[in-house]
């Protein structure tokens, strides 16, 4: 494929990003993360001091209901866990206010979270169980600003009205994500070359500022040229090229972030950079930005690590 060409297919893998995700990105740069916690779109991973306090039955449970709403990191949901029964360890689950179950809702307030009831949990729901209580939590946080970050600590702060309870339970579900791995090498030339470049204008088929900007892949292509890896100039190509991460692995920056229709449709690469968020070019009239990575899209189609043996030419 001549270099012309290489552009143009690049340029129409950027600029032509399904609807769906387009939205969902520009949403998702609105809004932000909302929060110094762990959370955004990639979940964060436990730390040994989750792994040491929270019984294994529920850590799994808590990072399944997270999805309830998007957005909402699981250590939010083992926090408020923690903090109201020391994760069903309380002898009663009872308070004297009339809270009751693992996750200590009144009656009343766990019914208008309750339904749909989620796999596993009881018919009718009943906020003793952990299955029903845990979702129905992860619903009352999404309904009160949880939902993609856009105010987590309202959020916590409607689960109980105390800014000191907000604090601490934001304060626990920092000590159980493990933190995220510091980019080294190149991974962290990669990283630093993408960030320098935010607020670029993105340019269909652009390479770089003397084009007057990037597309999506002309980005992660040349932030990898600056670490001395080279990888090939479309998207479609780069997801091909891999090495491909297996699906749930722990991202790391410098990581590359696929979407599309398809395996074989890919249509946008961002460039992970910890944290859950990511640089890119995203479209025609934007610019080079950096927000929530997004990898619960619908469209995102996987991730690479170009750092990776066989990940690029060095």
């Amino acid at each position: 494929m001549s270099s012309l060409l290489a552009k143009t297919a690049g340029g129409i893998g950027c600029a032509v990003i399904a609807l769906p995700l387009l939205v969902a990105l520009t949403l998702a740069a609105a809004l932000g993360s909302g929060s110094g916690t762990p959370g955004g779109s990639v979940p964060a991973a436990p730390s040994r001091h989750a792994l040491a306090d929270i019984p294994a039955h529920l850590l799994a449970l808590y990072q399944r209901a997270a999805p309830e709403c998007p957005g909402l990191s699981w250590t939010i949901l083992a926090a408020i866990g923690k903090v109201e029964t020391d994760h069903a360890r309380h002898p009663t689950m009872r308070s004297s206010a009339g809270a009751v179950g693992p996750m200590q809702f009144l009656p009343s307030t766990f019914k208008a979270y309750a339904y749909p009831v989620p796999p596993g949990g009881k018919k009718p729901p009943t906020p003793w169980d952990p299955v029903d209580a845990v979702h129905a939590a992860a619903r009352l946080l999404c309904a009160n600003g949880a939902r993609n970050g856009k105010n987590l600590r309202r959020a916590i702060w409607h689960y109980n009205h105390s800014d000191a309870y907000v604090t601490q339970v934001l304060t626990i579900a920092d000590r159980y994500a493990a933190a995220a791995a510091t980019p080294s090498g190149a991974a962290a030339k990669a990283v630093a070359f993408a960030r320098a470049q935010i607020g670029t204008p993105y340019v269909w088929g652009g390479d770089g500022p003397a084009e007057g900007g990037f597309d999506c892949s002309g980005l992660t292509q040349a932030a990898y040229n600056a670490a001395g890896i080279t990888i090939p100039r479309v998207a479609q190509a780069q997801y091909n090229r891999g090495p491909r991460l297996p699906k749930g692995a722990q991202l790391a920056p410098g990581d590359l972030l696929f979407f599309g229709t398809g395996p074989g449709s890919i249509t946008h690469v961002s460039l992970y950079t910890g944290h859950g968020q990511a640089i890119d070019a995203p479209r025609t009239g934007a610019v080079v930005r950096e927000g929530p990575a997004n990898t619960d899209a619908p469209s995102f189609q996987g991730a690479t690590r170009p750092t990776a043996p066989g990940g690029g030419v060095r």
